[in-house]
């Protein structure tokens, strides 16, 4: 079976954008235009490693991603309006 080509970066498709919406509700600190690209960036990372990048694994992985970005910025590099692009 040929490897299928992921969608292009920040045009994950229908069921990729209903994910980034639902993920960007959930991550309000971050713009939707980031979420979006890091779904995307899951999309394709797991169609380069010859996984199928159905939408629970996606959106599981971009979650996960999301979180350790929160975690990660020191309590005083957060900005008041929420994380800078």
């Amino acid at each position: 079976m040929p490897a299928q080509l992921p969608a292009p970066v920040g045009h994950p498709g229908e069921a990729g954008d209903a994910l980034a919406r639902r993920l960007s509700d959930e991550f309000a600190d971050f713009p939707p235009d980031a979420v979006l690209r890091c779904v995307a960036d899951v999309q394709a990372r797991m169609s380069h490693l010859g996984l199928e990048p159905t939408p629970p694994r996606v959106e599981r992985m971009a979650r996960e991603h999301l979180t350790g970005m929160l975690k990660s910025e020191p309590p005083s590099g957060r900005s008041p309006g929420g994380v800078d692009g």
